[in-house]
């Protein structure tokens, strides 16, 4: 069994010298604090893992600071979960996910199905103008979305 120990709803702002600090004042060992950063900005993720000497030391570490208040928000302190594989995937898909492609419609489906309703009649009362919704993204988030990929 691992001794980590995830450190998480940390502000950007504390670095691994506070844990550090805040460890060394509760009279708690740790062999090494890494806080996780975005490798673009180095800006902190918000979150930590503290590696603790045994399990026993890391559960300490976990009863210390655990919901303990830190600004406006409660720290959240649990056993570290194995790192994943690259490209693994979390049980229920990623975010966004509707379908694998194996299951999704053919395209001639899809634009299809994103034609306003009423056919050659309602286009002729809308002076003759094909109304369809775009083909792109629907939501900012979506479009967002469609970017980062």
């Amino acid at each position: 069994m691992s001794s980590t120990v995830f450190l998480g709803n940390l502000p950007v702002w504390v670095t691994a010298d506070d844990i550090k600090a805040w460890l060394t004042a509760d009279n708690l060992v740790a062999d090494s604090v890494k806080v996780i950063r975005n490798p673009e900005t180095q800006e902190s993720k918000g979150f930590a893992f503290i590696e603790a000497p045994n399990d026993e030391e890391m559960n300490s570490i976990i009863r210390r600071f655990d919901r303990a208040p830190l600004e406006d928000r409660l720290l959240r302190a649990n056993p570290a979960q194995p790192p994943r594989p690259k490209g693994a995937v979390r049980p229920g898909g990623p975010i966004g996910h509707t379908a694998s492609p194996s299951s999704s419609a053919p395209a001639a489906s899809v634009s299809a199905a994103v034609q306003a309703p009423g056919g050659e009649r309602d286009r002729n009362r809308r002076g003759g103008k094909k109304h369809r919704r775009p083909n792109g993204p629907q939501s900012a988030f979506a479009e967002e979305l469609a970017k980062a990929l």
